[in-house]
């Protein structure tokens, strides 16, 4: 089972959760990576994709499909 997005989260993150929850939803896979955890992940969102707040949602088959936050648009494009 390959993951198809790579959700960038933190602990007790609403936004995270919900997203998640899009995800399953829609039949999105996903893998989780907690920013707490990895500073080399949290570099990346911020210093290479330019966000501040998670969750941040990146497409693995492409490096231009991304964003920041809850975006229930984005999760069912993704699932199309």
């Amino acid at each position: 089972m390959n993951a198809k997005v790579t959700v960038y989260s933190k602990p007790n993150c609403q936004q995270c959760k919900m997203t998640y929850l899009g995800l399953e939803r829609a039949g999105v896979e996903y893998a989780v990576v907690d920013i707490t955890e990895k500073p080399e992940a949290l570099r990346y969102i911020t210093e290479d994709l330019g966000y501040s707040q998670a969750p941040v949602v990146v497409d693995e088959h492409t490096d231009e499909n991304h964003w920041s936050g809850f975006r229930p648009d984005k999760i069912t494009a993704l699932a199309k």
